[in-house]
């Protein structure tokens, strides 16, 4: 046997072991009913186009006249929901797989009850973002406008991308919400599942490394700063060793909290109450009352003779 016959047979047998991966049987058989995965691709896409809807003329060079710019952003608006709507079939017929798909027809139903509840909360999303982006400007002296707010913040792009999310993960769209969350997750560093309640007037400072949980729960006027965690504390498992889903296991952080950089808050059962402030590097896994100030003991000098 020559080298060119022994590297064919060394290839088909990495192949064949290649081939059991844990999602290939699900695929094959999408494949054969004619189903496709959604595409990451056409969802960024689709999220950049919805940005670009909710703040118009900001993020592309070209400029609608005002007697065209209803006109303009319903073309823009039909375009993307049309796409929207057909990745997310693709979504709810990949999650039907799992499920046993009984081609019944449920997921394009599905999905456009999905996509349709959607759209009628795109103008509250509007107003909500305006609120988070007022909270921005107002909340960093370095701020000249809010449209530098809009253009650059990471954090206004990390809430914007989850208000988007967020409503999708409500209406139960499989993939689309957290393809969308961790595509804004690689550009900011800053990663908020798409799950997590979120309250108007919010903003994330600086940014970098901030982690907000699935079950997490945050009020109105809340400031975050870099590297804050609010996460879960431990993962209840079921007889079988497996992680328990579908339960609460982050905090809660109530109206007008700030958390400052590097704090770390856990625990599902966790409340910070109202017009708190918890300090730098502050490691917690207890509730806080309302108006409270947790701080680390600070640091005295060391004095020497």
């Amino acid at each position: 046997m020559n080298k060119d016959a022994e590297s064919r047979v060394q290839l088909s047998s990495v192949a064949e072991g290649l081939s059991q991966c844990l999602y290939c049987p699900a695929v094959i058989r999408m494949k054969e009913k004619g189903v496709r995965l959604p595409s990451r691709e056409a969802i960024y896409s689709i999220l950049d186009d919805l940005i670009e809807i909710l703040f118009p003329g900001c993020h592309r060079q070209e400029i609608v006249p005002a007697c065209r710019k209803e006109q303009s952003l319903e073309l823009q608006l039909e375009s993307a929901v049309d796409r929207l709507r057909s990745q997310s079939i693709r979504a709810f017929k990949y999650q039907c797989e799992f499920d046993k798909c009984r081609d019944c027809g449920e997921c394009v139903r599905n999905a456009d009850a999905a996509v349709e509840s959607f759209v009628r909360e795109l103008a509250g999303i509007q107003q909500m973002l305006n609120k988070d982006i007022v909270a921005a400007y107002e909340g960093d002296p370095a701020a000249k406008s809010t449209m530098e707010v809009v253009m650059s913040y990471p954090g206004v792009e990390s809430i914007v991308t989850h208000r988007i999310a967020h409503s999708l993960y409500v209406h139960k769209v499989p993939l689309i919400p957290r393809i969308m969350s961790e595509r804004t997750h690689a550009r900011t560093g800053i990663d908020i599942h798409p799950g997590a309640k979120i309250g108007p007037g919010f903003f994330i400072d600086h940014g970098t490394g901030v982690v907000i949980g699935e079950t997490c729960v945050i009020g109105k006027n809340v400031k975050l700063y870099q590297g804050v965690t609010l996460g879960a504390l431990s993962f209840p498992k079921d007889e079988h060793g497996n992680p328990v889903k579908d339960i609460k296991r982050h905090p809660e952080v109530r109206d007008n909290v700030v958390i400052y950089a590097g704090a770390t808050i856990l625990g599902a059962d966790t409340v910070i109450g109202d017009n708190s402030e918890i300090g730098g590097n502050v490691w917690l896994t207890h509730s806080v009352p309302p108006n409270s100030k947790v701080y680390n003991q600070q640091p005295q000098p060391l004095i020497t003779s």
